[in-house]
């Protein structure tokens, strides 16, 4: 049983995190911005009121805890909405573990990663496409500058998770493939992921770390 802080527990893939880790029984400290909006309740779970920029925050969420978790989005500017928080959010949890002294060995940190720095056929990154949506690129290159970031770091265990191009609710398997760099598509030609598998990918590595200061994808 791992001891997970878990940030972004009421988005779409967070939620899903959450249920997963909770279904394996693992204790779950959920770190949300208002409490009113995570109304589950369950023996494992503790529900704490904090903000992933907030390094204070990152602090009490993640003393004595094995593993945190970030399943929180955002792109670059204000862009339909998003605020500026991939790059931010991973430097305030890294402060945030650094400041508790966890180096290697201590309290590792898993975010969610975007796809858009896959590589696809040709060498190039799945963000040069060409009819992509201006805001749509600068939410990928955010979660590329969170990347570039971690890929820096080396007194934190950490490990990003990116996704297939689309992931989505659907059907929980319990089966996926990984690959590192190249973005993975299917015998259909597809490139996609359930967020219930996506999900079971990142608890997955919680519970059997395989890609420790390293990014990794996950697709069918």
């Amino acid at each position: 049983m791992a001891r997970i802080a878990l940030f972004g527990a009421t988005g779409m893939i967070g939620s899903r995190i959450l249920s997963e880790a909770l279904g394996r029984g693992h204790d779950v400290v959920a770190v949300v911005r208002d409490q009113a909006k995570l109304t589950r309740t369950d023996p494992g779970l503790r529900v704490v009121t904090g903000d992933v920029l907030e390094t204070a925050s990152v602090i009490s969420a993640a003393r004595g805890q094995d593993v945190v978790v970030s399943a929180v989005g955002g792109g670059h500017g204000n862009a339909a909405g998003h605020l500026a928080t991939a790059e931010p959010a991973v430097r305030s949890l890294v402060a945030g573990l650094r400041e508790l002294g966890c180096g290697l060995a201590g309290a590792r940190l898993i975010t969610v990663g975007g796809a858009g720095a896959l590589r696809v056929a040709g060498g190039r990154r799945l963000w040069d496409t060409e009819g992509l949506p201006q805001h749509t690129v600068q939410i990928m290159r955010a979660s590329g500058d969170a990347l570039d970031y971690l890929r820096g770091v080396s007194d934190v265990g950490w490990t990003m998770i990116s996704p297939a191009a689309l992931v989505a609710p659907g059907t929980r398997t319990g089966a996926y493939r990984e690959a590192l760099d190249d973005l993975l598509v299917g015998a259909d030609g597809q490139s996609r992921v359930s967020a219930e598998d996506f999900a079971v990918a990142v608890v997955d590595e919680v519970e059997h770390p395989q890609h420790v200061n390293e990014r990794f994808t996950v697709g069918y």
